[in-house]
C-alpha cells in the first residue's frame, strides 16, 4: 500500500501542518521520565529530538515506515536512533521503559488483528513496569464531520507562500473507517499536494477489549492533553497502559 508520508513533498510540509502542540508536551514529559523510550510511527521525530535537546541521556529510538520522514529526522539530529519499519517488521524483547504511538498513528491500524498485533509488540518491547502510551480520537466527538471543505485551514510557508489545506471526508463505515482526501493549494488555486487516507474510530469499550487481548491494562485515561478525565464530549481518548 502506498504510504503518502514517503513522498518527500508531503514530508517537507508535515512539520508545518503539525507544529508543536499540547500533545507534544504531554508525550515529552513521559519521555523525559523514561530511561529508554521507543516512539512508534515517529514521523519527523519531533518529540524524541526535542527530548535529546532538553537533556535526555538515555536510549531513544524512533520507528517509522517512511524514509522521507526519517530523512528529516536525521537532518535535525543523529543523536537518536532512527529506524525504518513498523511493528510488523521490527520487534524488541524488552529494552524500553516507555513505548509511545503519537500523532493519531494508532488510527492507521484498520483491523482488530493489526491493532492487537501492534499492542502486543509494544507490550513485548517493555521492560518490567514499563508503560505504553497512545491516543485515538474519541468516536463520540465525531471529528470527521468537521473534515469538510468549509473548514479549510490557511497558513504561510517558511518561503512566504500562502497555502490552504482542505479535507473532504466520506461517511463513517460500520467498521468505524473514515476515508478522507486532503488537498493543499496555493493562492492561485494550484494543487500542490493531494493525499487519500483512511483512519479507524473505536468505541472505548472496543478499545479496552483489544487492549485486554494484547495483555495490557489501562492505568490512566484522559480526554484532553491537560489530563482532564475522559467524557463523551472529549476530543481524545488518551490511554496509558501497562502489562496485565
Amino acid at each position: 500500500m502506498h504510504n503518502p508520508y514517503d513522498d518527500p513533498a508531503v514530508a517537507a510540509l508535515y512539520d508545518f501542518f503539525n507544529p508543536w502542540a499540547p500533545c507534544d508536551d504531554f508525550y515529552l514529559d513521559l519521555v523525559m521520565n523514561a530511561p529508554a523510550a521507543l516512539d512508534v510511527g515517529c514521523g519527523t521525530g519531533l518529540i524524541l529530538r526535542t527530548a535529546r535537546e532538553r537533556g535526555h541521556t538515555g536510549r531513544l529510538i524512533g520507528l517509522d515506515p517512511a524514509d522521507a520522514m526519517l530523512h528529516i529526522a536525521r537532518f535535525h539530529t543523529t543523536a537518536v536512533d532512527w529506524i525504518r519499519g513498523d511493528l510488523a517488521t521490527r520487534t524488541w524483547d524488552g529494552g524500553f521503559d516507555l513505548v509511545t504511538m503519537t500523532g493519531h498513528a494508532f488510527q492507521e491500524l484498520l483491523t482488530d488483528q493489526t491493532i492487537v498485533d501492534a499492542l502486543r509488540a509494544m507490550r513485548t518491547a517493555l521492560n518490567p513496569g514499563g508503560l505504553v502510551a497512545f491516543e485515538t480520537r474519541n468516536i463520540d466527538a465525531r471529528a470527521w464531520e468537521q473534515w469538510t471543505p468549509d473548514h479549510a485551514w490557511t497558513g504561510t510557508l517558511p518561503d512566504g507562500r500562502t497555502v490552504t489545506d482542505t479535507n473532504d471526508a466520506r461517511p463513517i463505515t460500520p467498521q468505524g473507517l473514515v476515508t478522507f482526501t486532503s488537498t493543499t493549494t496555493d493562492t492561485d488555486g494550484r494543487e500542490l499536494l493531494s493525499t487519500v487516507s483512511t483512519l479507524r474510530f473505536l468505541t472505548v469499550h472496543h478499545l479496552d477489549t483489544l487492549l485486554t487481548a494484547a495483555g495490557l491494562t489501562p492505568v490512566e485515561r484522559y480526554g484532553t492533553w491537560d489530563r482532564t478525565p475522559l467524557t463523551p464530549a472529549s476530543p481524545e481518548v488518551i490511554t496509558l497502559a501497562r502489562p496485565a
